[in-house]
């Protein structure tokens, strides 16, 4: 970590650095840290100009603890955080252009091959300072400029511009003057368990449909998870948007964590759609009703008519789906013809057969998926490995 005499240490250590790689070929040269404007007056030697114009926040170590000052528990403030600017400027006797371009390759191929300022070079380019001491290097990068850039810098110092070259200096970390924190140490560590996390009441996790289905349909059995659904008695409680009131439905209490219930071969009670399911648990006087958690009822399309429809006079195919449960007069429903979406037309009322209409259909075999609420019919067999199609749900387009 270092004090705040590293900016004026880092500056230094570069001067240092150029007199040293000119003193061979120009024992005569200057190296100086003036701003450009006031760098040059009039006609003089040879000379480097070394010009801090910038000094900014290291955003990658800005909010850093201090490496080594603080241990662990301990909170040390971070360190200042700096990225240095310079702007190097070169001026030849008499203005030479080739004396200056000779200058500038020197100074830049010394920065080049001494890209990271040594520990001994930085102790002993400036009395008093500490920078050496740190623990990140003190690296020297290339910047490059663009014309316009280097336009608008020279712009601002409200002088002729010069041939010169932009580096970086990073990274420079001064120490806060902020003490630390330490609190008093622990005296011992005490690990405490608990055997069991789950809630002490009935609760659900998880409502899994049959096969490793998408969802259930009617008169299959939902299966509900959870933990402390034993009971005297226990049923399931499902509510869609379509129902002003929730429909309680008895349940078969397998054990304290599963209890499965069969979905209702209903007609038009049950619509497809997303549902959510909750279960009741009494015991004796006392009864549960456990959070609720979503599932999908599909739709089930229960045959085909006819099952190879031939074209009409304008090319179009028409047969019928019967489905089930029905669907309502409120319900968004599209049939799905392989990869192509199908909506179709509006409902008077509840209906358990939809008549569709398809134009442009190739011919082949297709298979066929209903739609309703954003719920899809099941059209792959899971119960068997690998999974295939089921053929039920084909028509064969001629």
């Amino acid at each position: 970590m270092s004090n705040a005499l590293s900016i004026a240490t880092v500056t230094a250590a570069l001067q240092n650095l150029i007199i040293r790689a000119l003193q061979g070929d120009s024992p005569d040269v200057r190296v100086t840290t003036k701003p450009p404007d006031r760098a040059r007056t009039g006609d003089g030697p040879n000379q480097v100009n070394l010009f801090l114009y910038q000094a900014h926040h290291n955003a990658a170590l800005r909010n850093m603890e201090v490496p080594r000052r603080s241990r662990p528990g301990e909170t040390a403030p971070p360190p200042l955080a700096l990225d240095l600017r310079y702007l190097l400027t070169v001026y030849a006797q008499n203005d030479d252009g080739a004396d200056s371009q000779k200058l500038l390759g020197r100074s830049m191929l010394a920065l080049h091959d001494h890209a990271v300022l040594g520990a001994k070079e930085l102790q002993e380019a400036l009395p008093g300072n500490d920078l050496h001491q740190q623990i990140e290097r003190v690296r020297i990068t290339p910047e490059p400029l663009t014309l316009e850039e280097m336009s608008k810098l020279w712009t601002t110092f409200q002088t002729q511009y010069r041939l010169s070259a932009v580096y970086q200096v990073s990274a420079v970390l001064i120490e806060s003057k902020r003490p630390p924190r330490m609190p008093l140490p622990v005296l011992a560590v005490g690990l405490r368990t608990q055997a069991d996390l789950a809630p002490p009441y009935p609760h659900l996790d998880a409502a899994v449909p049959p096969n490793r289905q998408v969802g259930v349909r009617l008169g299959e059995t939902l299966t509900l998870a959870g933990a402390h659904l034993e009971g005297d008695s226990v049923e399931a409680q499902f509510m869609t948007r379509l129902w002003a009131r929730p429909i309680t439905v008895p349940a078969r209490g397998g054990s304290a964590a599963e209890v499965a219930v069969t979905i209702p071969v209903g007609g038009s009670d049950w619509p497809a759609g997303s549902y959510t399911v909750a279960a009741v648990i009494h015991r004796g006087a006392r009864s549960w009703l456990t959070n609720a958690l979503p599932f999908s009822l599909s739709p089930r399309i229960d045959s085909i008519a006819p099952p190879a429809p031939q074209r009409d006079k304008n090319g179009q195919i028409n047969f019928n789906l019967l489905c089930a449960p029905q669907v309502w007069a409120d319900q968004r429903a599209s049939l799905l013809f392989d990869d192509r979406e199908v909506p179709l037309p509006p409902r008077s009322g509840s209906s358990g057969t939809l008549q569709i209409t398809l134009a442009d259909a190739p011919a082949g075999d297709h298979y066929l998926r209903l739609r309703v609420d954003g719920v899809d019919s099941e059209l792959i067999k899971r119960a068997v490995s690998p999974p295939v199609f089921d053929d039920t749900q084909k028509v064969t387009v001629r």
